[in-house]
């Protein structure tokens, strides 16, 4: 994934936490929204398993220091 797509994204809201939050924020918000989202606990639900792809493209950049860092810039 490109930088470029990061911009039209906001993985803080995807994930709801603060743009301040710390790492233990930031991977308790996600577990619960990927185990609320997982696909099978959501069998045949595309809406869900669209989220949980969202939750965990956000979880992708938002815990990588460096690629934090490079997404808040």
């Amino acid at each position: 994934m490109s930088t470029k797509d990061w911009i039209e994204k906001d993985f803080y809201k995807v994930l709801g936490v603060s743009k301040d939050a710390k790492p233990e924020e930031i991977k308790k918000a996600y577990r619960k929204l990927a185990r609320d989202n997982h696909p099978d606990q959501n069998p045949g639900n595309p809406a869900a398993e669209q989220r949980f792809k969202d939750v965990s493209e956000a979880n992708d950049v938002l815990s990588h220091t460096e690629k934090r860092k490079e997404y808040d810039e």
